[in-house]
């Protein structure tokens, strides 16, 4: 063990077992990023910290925080559980999926920045009730900054206008004006309502959301544009993504409720 301890705030991802009573548990930190943590004895019996290293917990933790290999974890002073995400299948389905975003996103020992406190929110407003589908689309879209895409999202690509109708363009890497669609042949036909939001989310806090209303189309839209983006752009398409899709086709043959449900 190398380092002195230190007070730091995790967030839990996932964890795996390692020999008998042991665990290796990724957490996402506010001082050195996601890294892997050792956590000796966390299967025991009595153990006292294994409620407060459980996925979706938001916690205080003194430990040793070492920038390369494995860190460890003394003791929990605070921790807070993302209990709804837990219960409810669709909520744990996207948060596990914005994590593993992350994950990928970001190198382990790698500064986050303000990502931190963004991921804390995104999952606190999906627990809270918010819906699930839109956080997850503004944290997508503003991870494709990390992801090296940095799509333009002020105005036309080409000549910078934003005061006409916008499409978007994956050769061109933003938005088109109407008055240079000819340019792409391949661009995305994307209505303006969701152009309005796409552009909204890219520069949205978290922390100022207060309220979100999106038309159910246009939800489908946005899913539809950010998957093609992601799908050309970043190349990424994680388990915990498909397992969402799995769940949108289940739901679509679901029989309708009656009155006798």
């Amino acid at each position: 063990m190398v380092g002195s301890a230190e007070e730091f705030e995790g967030i839990i991802m996932y964890r795996r077992d390692y020999r008998e009573r042991d665990q290796l548990i990724k957490i996402l930190t506010d001082r050195v990023g996601k890294t892997m943590f050792f956590v000796k004895n966390v299967r025991k019996r009595g153990s006292r910290i294994a409620a407060d290293v459980l996925p979706f917990t938001d916690g205080n933790y003194v430990g040793v925080l070492n920038r390369e290999g494995l860190s460890f974890i003394n003791t929990a002073l605070e921790t807070h559980h993302f209990y709804q995400i837990t219960q409810d299948i669709v909520k744990n389905a996207y948060a596990t999926y914005i994590l593993g975003l992350v994950d990928s996103a970001f190198a382990d020992q790698q500064q986050l920045g303000g990502w931190f406190h963004q991921i804390k929110q995104a999952l606190t407003l999906i627990d809270e009730g918010f819906d699930e589908r839109i956080i997850t689309n503004i944290i997508e879209i503003q991870l494709l900054n990390v992801f090296g895409i940095a799509p333009n999202w002020q105005g036309c690509s080409v000549c910078g206008r934003n005061d006409l109708p916008l499409d978007y363009s994956i050769k061109y890497g933003g938005l088109l004006c109407q008055e240079h669609y000819h340019l792409d042949s391949y661009r995305l036909h994307v209505d303006q309502r969701t152009i309005y939001y796409l552009r909204k989310f890219s520069r949205l806090n978290l922390d100022q959301l207060t309220s979100i209303e999106v038309h159910e189309e246009t939800k489908k839209h946005l899913r539809q544009v950010i998957d093609e983006i992601y799908d050309d752009g970043v190349g990424l398409r994680l388990k915990s993504k498909k397992f969402i899709d799995q769940l949108g086709t289940w739901e679509n043959k679901l029989p309708p409720l009656t009155n006798d449900d």
